[in-house]
């Protein structure tokens, strides 16, 4: 299964054990990872400003899932009303990687459940999980 991990997924599952890095670990595992460009400076941008790491450390924890996953440039989609424009590379990035999943914390794109007509479902970790087990 092809999954995009939003930066919401990521960097809490660097920042603490729990359920989100246990979804991080099976999709590394067992699936195939796709992330862009725009995600991994979102997620930098995040460690440092929000969890304060060091740039030698948010540089390492970037590197590894960039080495682990399929880096695609989001395919540009016309912005919507009804999604927030930090949102627009996400759904771009799973439209670009032919993505199964979305998998997120952010209320603003888990209120679209699907994009579209696409089969790209947007699921938290816990409903991914579910699913998984």
């Amino acid at each position: 299964m092809r999954v995009v991990l939003d930066t919401t997924v990521i960097v809490a599952a660097f920042a603490a054990r729990g359920l989100s890095a246990e979804v991080f670990e099976v999709c590394l595992a067992d699936h195939s990872i796709v992330l862009s460009e725009h995600i991994l400076s979102e997620e930098a941008e995040k460690l440092i400003d929000k969890i304060c790491l060091p740039q030698n450390i948010v540089q390492e924890i970037i590197d590894y899932p960039k080495e682990q996953a399929e880096i695609v440039n989001p395919e540009k989609i016309k912005e919507s009303i009804y999604m927030d424009k930090d949102d627009i590379p996400i759904i771009g990035t799973a439209l670009s990687g032919n993505t199964r999943f979305v998998i997120t914390g952010d209320k603003d794109l888990l209120v679209l459940k699907k994009y579209k007509d696409k089969d790209i479902e947007i699921v938290t970790p816990r409903e991914l999980w579910s699913r998984l087990k």
